[in-house]
């Protein structure tokens, strides 16, 4: 199905990215992912009782997880609409959609284009380059997944004999490395420039105004919508700011 629109040196990428085998196999690892998540879902009702948890309870724990995730998946979408130029839209939607690493993704497939003197959206970039840029992008990903498979199991230990020494550690250490792990992230982007520093300040401003006034007002749908609020803020502010400086001309 794809010989007859493959032609390596060719810069229609639209060809190849859109061709249907990509739409199938995207549409095949969605198919599982939906496979997985009644699974889990179901697990879950099912041992809830052994944890303690209430129907009320887990139904409010999904509604907020469902919530919480709108900010996050709205930057993403955003971020992959503008590389289906570049990517196609199955291509898009199972490697950014997936993994969610915009950033990573880019990386490895502009490191895949360099290493065959090509660049990205550049006039050397032809179907043959589309394709080393997917495979590596494939396999970055595959070593995430085999990793994630082979240490769980090994952390999974590690966290039980903690447990035995110091309940409390494994409350401690876990909150720590979030707190650590996004601190870092977070202090990377104002180094970039003066946007990406109001980017923070105006998104960290909303989400502790949102925590704040949910505890003050006891409006606990503020705290479940405080992630998405403070991304949909922080971006309408940088780009008003950003189209009056002309920093976008």
């Amino acid at each position: 199905m794809i010989r007859p629109l493959f032609s390596p040196d060719s810069t229609d990428i639209a060809a190849i990215a859109q061709s249907p085998v990509l739409w199938a196999c995207a549409a095949a690892i969605f198919l599982v992912i939906v496979a997985q998540s009644v699974i889990y879902l179901r697990a879950i009702r099912r041992t809830a009782s052994a944890a303690g948890l209430s129907s009320s309870q887990i139904t409010q724990s999904m509604k907020t997880g469902a919530v919480a995730a709108l900010g996050p998946s709205l930057a993403v979408v955003l971020v992959g609409i503008s590389l289906i130029p570049l990517f196609g839209t199955p291509g898009v939607l199972t490697r950014i959609g997936l993994i969610g690493s915009a950033g990573y993704e880019v990386a490895a497939a502009g490191l895949a284009a360099g290493s065959q003197g090509s660049e990205l959206g550049g006039p050397t970039y032809t179907q043959r380059i589309f394709a080393i840029c997917l495979i590596a992008m494939t396999i970055g990903g595959l070593v995430w997944m085999l990793s994630a498979l082979i240490l769980t199991p090994i952390m999974s230990r590690g966290d039980a004999a903690l447990r035995r020494v110091n309940p409390a550690l494994m409350t401690i250490v876990p909150t720590a490395a979030l707190l650590g792990a996004f601190t870092t992230l977070a202090m990377q982007e104002p180094l970039k420039s003066p946007l990406h520093l109001l980017t923070v300040v105006t998104s960290t401003a909303v989400m502790g105004a949102c925590l704040l006034l949910a505890r003050r007002l006891k409006r606990p749908w503020l705290r479940e919508w405080g992630l998405g609020l403070a991304i949909l803020v922080a971006l309408a502010v940088t780009y008003t700011v950003a189209r009056a400086t002309g920093a976008l001309a």
